[in-house]
């Protein structure tokens, strides 16, 4: 049987589906038919001209920990350095996940590595807290070609959740947050959640709680270990539930 000659359209698609990965294939896939749902007057295609800014930037499975060896205030903004495994990898200008927090390399020494946190960082996250000697859970870019083994990252923490419980199991560990309720349609029971760059499970939900299990890997690998009750932490919530809430929204205003 011939081949159908390819459309136009469907030339631009394949084109620019080249250039993500298979997990911005998903992204782009839900977006499209919750667009298709909500918007039925509107053809979706538009999404495949942002394909390429959907590919996800982490994937919160922290590669190592970082130790801050110093820290200083320059006007509204804070600069700390990093000491780390990793730092000798890389260069001026990376984009890395500082404990949730996407932060740009700046500058290099042996086995270190600057960062700066603007005015608007500090306000939304722990930054602020970051003293000489904190640990750090550092994550590099996943190339295009990587696997997602946790979900998809941006590094644009939302807020931060505070440590409101910490339950010793056998062979584990329960950490339960309380996060503002502004926030609660974007938790769901067994839903994704980055916590200090972490990817984790959320379950018991609650408006504005729910609980993360952690295992002994994460608790020595990353500096979960040093939250306590009362600690604060950096969240960002899943990124498919932001489009989703924020499509919905206009939704409602288009009525």
């Amino acid at each position: 049987m011939p081949h159908k000659p390819a459309t136009p359209g469907s030339k631009l698609i394949v084109r620019n589906l080249h250039l993500v990965s298979c997990s911005s294939y998903l992204v782009t896939y839900i977006l499209s038919l919750l667009s298709g749902l909500l918007f039925p007057a509107t053809c979706p295609f538009f999404l495949v001209y942002s394909i390429p800014y959907l590919a996800p930037m982490f994937t919160g499975i922290v590669e190592i920990t970082g130790r801050v060896v110093a820290a200083e205030r320059q006007g509204s903004n804070a600069v700390f350095w990093i000491q780390s495994n990793i730092s000798d990898e890389l260069k001026i200008d990376q984009s890395v996940s500082h404990s949730g927090i996407c932060l740009t390399v700046d500058q290099l020494q042996r086995g270190a590595h600057r960062v700066t946190a603007i005015a608007e960082t500090l306000s939304k996250t722990n930054a602020g807290d970051w003293k000489e000697g904190h640990l750090i859970n550092l994550e590099r870019c996943m190339p295009m070609n990587g696997r997602l083994d946790g979900h998809i990252v941006q590094g644009h923490v939302d807020a931060t959740a505070t440590c409101v419980a910490v339950k010793t199991l056998t062979g584990s560990w329960e950490y339960r947050f309380q996060f503002d309720k502004q926030f609660a349609a974007l938790m769901i029971e067994k839903g994704s959640v980055c916590l200090n760059g972490i990817s984790l499970t959320a379950f018991n939900v609650t408006g504005d709680e729910f609980t993360v299990a952690i295992i002994p890997y994460t608790y020595s690998h990353t500096n979960i270990q040093q939250v306590q009750e009362g600690s604060l932490v950096n969240i960002e919530f899943d990124i498919i539930g932001k489009y989703i809430q924020r499509i919905a929204s206009l939704n409602q205003l288009l009525k």
